[in-house]
């Protein structure tokens, strides 16, 4: 009878010994990079829009909310095409060069945004944002679609939650306890 490749603990070539399962699987979540894809439902939650003919204190409304710092202006198919922020919207009302009832969103909207793909590394995602100051940007998809806005709070919490799990992971191995 031919003779199987077999690990030390006796089992059959290309099963896993069932106590490895739990590892392989931790392993595998501890390898792979968190994706922006995984706050897209926070992401989307903060997301507010407006058609360009929107008037500026439709904007001011919805920037009123605590939650909202930046409002999305996109045309009829929902392509995001500037964001007006609440420093936007107070520059230019306090140079007077808007008017609440009479100006459109996009006379004030800033054209030029960051952006990111759901399918993007949430920390290289987060790296850049610190780099460049932003406190968000927006989460678009095919065809410049209007997903979400991602804060880096809400990255920074799947980060650090991330690595909750690994130092849990890590202390139950160092404690003899194992995986679980």
């Amino acid at each position: 009878m031919p003779q199987n490749a077999c690990s030390a603990g006796g089992e059959r070539a290309g099963e896993a010994p069932p106590e490895t399962l739990p590892v392989a699987a931790a392993e595998a979540r501890a390898a792979a990079p968190a994706l922006v894809s995984e706050v897209a439902a926070v992401a989307r939650s903060r997301l507010r829009t407006v058609a360009p003919a929107a008037l500026l204190a439709e904007v001011a409304a919805l920037l009123s909310d605590a939650q909202t710092g930046v409002v999305v202006v996109c045309d009829a198919a929902g392509a995001a095409l500037g964001v007006i922020t609440e420093t936007i919207l107070v520059r230019h009302l306090g140079l007077r060069q808007a008017h609440f009832f009479a100006t459109p969103a996009s006379a004030v909207m800033a054209s030029t945004f960051t952006a990111c793909a759901p399918g993007d590394p949430l920390s290289d995602v987060l790296a850049m944002m610190h780099t460049r100051g932003l406190v968000h940007v927006l989460l678009l998809g095919a065809d410049r679609q209007a997903l979400g806005v991602l804060t880096a709070r809400d990255g920074l919490r799947v980060l650090l939650a991330a690595g909750n799990q690994e130092e849990a992971l890590l202390r139950n191995y160092v404690m003899g306890i194992g995986y679980q």
